[in-house]
């Protein structure tokens, strides 16, 4: 059981990272184009599976494809995506650039980070619910003693304030990224 929930915490970890790997700072970062798909005969791909995305410069990243006659399908897909950078094509491919952000934009994207740290927060306090009643149905049941149901009960705390600690560090990571 203690493992099951040590997975459950680690996939609400990893969803919160990947997240905030798609919310933009001010920096250039390949992740913010893995979840944009691109047009390529006639089947849905990520954009790295149509070329390869490099970091230029700080604001730059620069797609270069594999099949010239892509270009125009990525184009559309990142200007689609609805990132807030313009896009520039050459004969090797293409430029995403990005645009200092604004304080609006800088507040609207804290907003959201903190709307995705409730969103883990929530899944958290659902695995903590679903072992507490684990827990109280082995007692019910006769499997285990009522001391061990409160020594289990702790030993679950311990782990969701942990866990719940390392997605408050997730944030205030992501939090001193866009207030740069």
């Amino acid at each position: 059981m203690d493992s099951d929930i040590q997975t459950k915490i680690q996939e609400a970890k990893e969803w919160l990272k990947k997240e905030y790997a798609g919310i933009r700072t001010g920096q250039a970062s390949p992740s913010l184009l893995d979840n944009i798909k691109v047009d390529s005969y006639g089947t849905m791909s990520p954009i790295n599976q149509v070329g390869t995305v490099g970091v230029e410069d700080a604001k730059t990243l620069r797609v270069s494809v594999w099949d010239s006659s892509q270009i125009q399908a990525i184009e559309t897909a990142i200007s689609e995506a609805d990132l807030g950078v313009s896009v520039a094509t050459d004969s090797a491919g293409l430029r995403v650039i990005f645009p200092e952000l604004t304080a609006d934009r800088r507040e609207q994207l804290l907003k959201l980070a903190k709307s995705k740290l409730e969103d883990a927060r929530i899944t958290v306090r659902s695995i903590r619910d679903d072992a507490m009643k684990a827990i109280d149905k082995e007692e019910k049941d006769g499997d285990i003693s009522e001391d061990e149901k409160f020594t289990q009960k702790e030993a679950v705390q311990k782990q969701i304030d942990g866990a719940n600690k390392e997605l408050e560090e997730l944030f205030a990571s992501k939090e001193s990224e866009l207030k740069q």
